[in-house]
C-alpha cells in the first residue's frame, strides 16, 4: 500500500472536489413555429419544374382533335335524301318534318292522281271492251243484286281482277323505283319514307297501292277516294291519307 501523500497545495486530477475552470456555452436556437396554414409545420419545397400556370414539360396539354364541335361551328345540314330528316326521327322520336322539304300541296296532290287514274284507266277501257264491260253496264236489271251478280261472275270477275292488278302494280313500281308516278314527277311531287326521307321499298309501296285502290275498285268506288281526299286535308302535321299511314309515308315537293 503506498504512502505516498499529494504535495502539500495540490489536488490530483480526478479529485471530486475539484473546481474546474468555467466553460461558455453556446446560446440554443430557438426552433422556428410552424408556418402560418400548415398544422403539420412547413411544407416541402415545391418540385424542380416551370412555375405554375406556365406550360406543362412535353409540350401543351392535349386539345379536342380539329374539327370537334367543341370549338366549330356544327356542320351544315346535309342535302335532301342524303341523311334522315331528323336523326333518326319517325315515330316517337325526333320532329320528322325537321330538314324536310316542304309537304306537297294537297291541290297538287289531286290532279297528280287525277293524271295517274287517266293513265291506267286509258288502256284498261281498250282492254275492257272484249269483256263486253259496256254491255253489262247499259243493261237494265231488275234490282241491285242482278248487277252485282253480271261484275262478279264469268268475264266481269277477270276484268275486275286484270284491273285491280293494273292499278295496284303501277302505283307499286313507280312509287319503289323513284317515289314518283307519272302524276307526281310531272307536278313536282315525290312520295317519301316519314322517318328518314329515303324512297319507299317494295313491300311498304305495296301495301301503300293496296290501301289506295282496292276499296274503290271492290266497292266504294266514289267513298273510298272521298274519304282518302278528306283525311288528307284535316290531317296533322303530315297531311297523311289511309294509304300513307300504312305504309308510314308522306307527299313531298321535290326541290327545284
Amino acid at each position: 500500500m503506498s504512502n505516498d501523500q499529494p504535495t502539500p497545495g495540490e489536488r490530483p486530477e480526478d479529485d471530486p472536489f475539484l473546481k474546474r475552470p468555467h466553460e461558455p456555452q453556446e446560446p440554443q436556437q430557438p426552433t422556428p413555429p410552424p408556418s402560418a396554414g400548415s398544422p403539420y409545420g412547413s411544407e416541402p419545397p415545391p418540385p424542380e419544374g416551370p412555375p405554375p400556370g406556365g406550360p406543362p414539360p412535353g409540350g401543351p396539354p392535349p386539345g379536342p382533335p380539329p374539327g370537334s364541335p367543341y370549338d366549330n361551328a356544327p356542320p351544315p345540314p346535309p342535302p335532301y335524301g342524303s341523311q334522315p330528316y331528323g336523326g333518326g326521327g319517325g315515330y316517337g322520336g325526333a320532329d320528322p318534318l325537321a330538314g324536310m322539304p316542304p309537304l306537297a300541296d294537297s291541290g297538287k296532290r289531286i290532279f297528280a292522281r287525277i293524271i295517274d287514274w287517266l293513265l291506267v284507266t286509258i288502256p284498261l277501257a281498250i282492254i275492257g271492251i272484249p269483256f263486253d264491260v259496256y254491255d253489262r253496264a247499259t243493261d237494265n236489271t231488275d234490282d241491285f243484286g242482278d248487277a252485282i251478280s253480271a261484275t262478279s261472275t264469268g268475264s266481269g270477275l277477270v276484268f275486275q281482277l286484270i284491273s285491280i292488278v293494273a292499278y295496284v302494280a303501277y302505283d307499286t313500281v313507280m312509287t319503289a323505283k323513284k317515289g314518283q308516278t307519272f302524276g307526281k314527277k310531272w307536278l313536282k311531287l315525290r312520295v317519301a319514307m316519314l322517318n328518314d326521307g329515303s324512297t319507299p321499298p317494295t313491300n311498304a309501296s305495296l301495301i301503300r297501292a293496296i290501301v289506295l285502290w282496292v276499296p274503290a275498285l271492290v266497292c266504294c268506288a266514289c267513298l273510298w277516294p272521298l274519304l282518302l281526299l278528306i283525311l288528307i286535308l284535316v290531317d296533322k302535321p303530315y297531311k297523311q291519307g289511309l294509304h300513307d299511314k300504312a305504309a308510314k309515308t308522306v307527299v313531298v315537293s321535290v326541290p327545284q
